[in-house]
């Protein structure tokens, strides 16, 4: 009866600690967060490990929109600023695309350039698992960030699907003046880390859209 009450009470300790470390494991934080203006990653708050991507973007933006995030684009109108261009702090908002019956919302956390961010969200490359500072790289034919190419765990590398946007939601009221964002340049990034972050090289300047087609990626 003792040794049983002892296996008990190891079991009961063991639960209560592996949840805690599954969650823990299903984080990716691609690149170190800053704080600071355009260009300067957002800071992103600490949260569970398991999460859908509409709560999430909803705490790391602070845009209180709810429900499915297909609806979120729709419901921004007349309360929050929208646009084209994106913004670090700013949510983008993907259309229902393929399997993706319900649409994605995710938020920019860094201008990298005038075709990468980097975004921090939930519930893309695996169910549940968020993703900090991995990358989104615009592919629209008018360079108008209409449809994206998005960092995919599994893959280590861009997933090839072009996703449609619908455009991006700001924290700020209807008609809200911004100046054009300007990305970070005390760094020049060419290739990925295996974490999604865009990979530092020095020499010449940030060109994604050639090195997809010499084959870097």
């Amino acid at each position: 009866m003792r040794a049983f009450r002892h296996i008990t009470v190891a079991a009961l300790a063991l639960a209560s600690v592996l949840p805690a470390t599954a969650m823990a494991a299903t984080v990716i934080d691609a690149d170190g967060a800053r704080d600071g203006g355009a260009g300067s990653a957002v800071s992103v708050p600490n949260t569970p490990g398991h999460l859908e991507c509409v709560p999430y973007a909803r705490t790391t933006s602070g845009i209180q929109l709810y429900g499915d995030a297909w609806t979120w684009w729709g419901q921004a109108k007349g309360r929050y600023a929208t646009g084209g261009s994106p913004r670090v702090g700013a949510v983008m908002a993907i259309k229902p695309f393929n399997n993706s019956k319900l649409g994605h919302v995710a938020t920019v956390s860094r201008i990298v350039d005038a075709r990468t961010v980097l975004l921090s969200h939930a519930n893309w490359s695996v169910p549940g698992e968020i993703e900090r500072n991995v990358t989104a790289l615009d592919v629209s034919p008018n360079n108008d960030w209409s449809e994206v190419r998005i960092w995919y765990g599994p893959s280590r590398n861009l997933g090839n699907t072009h996703w449609p946007v619908s455009g991006f939601i700001y924290n700020a009221k209807p008609g809200t003046k911004f100046r054009d964002a300007e990305p970070d340049r005390g760094e020049v990034r060419l290739a990925f880390a295996r974490d999604g972050s865009p990979a530092k090289k020095k020499g010449r300047r940030s060109d994604p859209i050639g090195d997809i087609i010499a084959g870097n990626f």
